[in-house]
């Protein structure tokens, strides 16, 4: 018996799942880190509970139980649940990402869970030091070489993304535009992810599984973008710190360089920070006086904003 037409053209039902990602980020003498699972190919995830009074909630339980790492900072990120996420045909799988901000601890206690440098996964976003040199000697031909192969209507088009997004020919660089570039890097075949398969030569940075990158990405764009108005940069920081180390983990999270002078006039304008009355010991060069941020100025800018200085010029300290 032949089907009907409505059985044919009846979707075939798909198993849906929800679950839970999470872009844990932490910075580590000067370097921003990310928590990892799977021997670093994949950020923590699990799946969502009836159980849990709330996303949130159930993201905290699982991740503390998963990896014995308490949470401080939590917002929610970006819901992703585009149809090819899933490996198998027959399965949705939608994923609430959340960012959040800690301190790293020397150990997890889980096997394969650990902290890794996020530039490891995005290395041409480092430009502390300016732009790395494979982004001239591998990112940019290949991209020019992308963008002239297209349909004649879009290579214009292209070409101007590559140019806005990396900085080509004099173009500003946008720290910003993480997700962009990597959606660039992706449409065009030049990473993994897009081909399930090696490329050869490979540019620098380390795969991820589904699309964990993608989802990094997007948590490392938004902390970019939310450091310059609101004080969550406080979260990373210990209790005392000098100027220098809040300087150095301004610059690891935007990935470049800092003029020292307008950092630190900023700073004491806004009145973000106070003097504690000790110094640093034990350590190589003068003392350098020691700070804590104003706790009362922390609530206030939670409400009115604060911006702090990533100063176009990348000079460094």
């Amino acid at each position: 018996m032949l089907p009907s037409l409505r059985t044919l053209t009846e979707p075939i039902e798909s198993r849906v799942s929800a679950e839970l990602v999470a872009v844990l980020v932490a910075v580590t003498d000067g370097q921003p880190r990310v928590l990892t699972t799977e021997d670093a190919r994949a950020l923590p995830a699990g799946p969502f509970q009836s159980a849990h009074r709330s996303l949130q909630a159930g993201l905290r339980a699982w991740v503390e139980a998963r990896t014995h790492h308490p949470l401080g900072y939590v917002e929610q990120l970006y819901t992703f649940a585009d149809s090819d996420r899933a490996e198998q045909p027959d399965t949705r799988i939608i994923s609430v990402s959340y960012l959040g901000l800690t301190r790293e601890l020397p150990h997890t206690g889980e096997a394969g869970v650990g902290w890794q440098s996020w530039y490891r996964y995005f290395p041409w976003e480092d430009r502390r030091d300016g732009a790395p040199a494979f982004v001239a000697s591998l990112v940019e031909p290949r991209l020019r070489a992308w963008a002239a192969s297209g349909p004649a209507a879009q290579r214009g088009r292209r070409y101007d993304r590559a140019a806005i997004t990396f900085g080509l020919d004099g173009a500003a660089w946008n720290e910003d535009m993480v997700l962009q570039r990597y959606e660039l890097l992706y449409e065009a075949g030049l990473v993994p992810e897009a081909r399930r398969r090696p490329i050869r030569p490979a540019l620098p940075g380390t795969p991820m599984t589904h699309d964990h990158r993608r989802i990094l990405a997007t948590g490392i764009a938004r902390l970019r973008a939310k450091i310059k108005y609101r004080p969550v940069v406080f979260e990373l920081m210990p209790e005392e710190f000098t100027l220098l180390q809040l300087q150095q983990t301004v610059e690891a999270l935007a990935g470049r360089g800092l003029h020292k002078q307008n950092f630190r006039r900023l700073i004491e304008q806004q009145e973000l920070v106070e003097e504690t009355g000790g110094m640093t010991s034990g350590t190589a060069g003068r003392p350098a006086k020691l700070f804590r941020f104003r706790r009362d100025v922390m609530l206030e800018r939670a409400i009115s904003g604060s911006k702090l200085p990533l100063a176009r010029e990348s000079h460094l300290v």
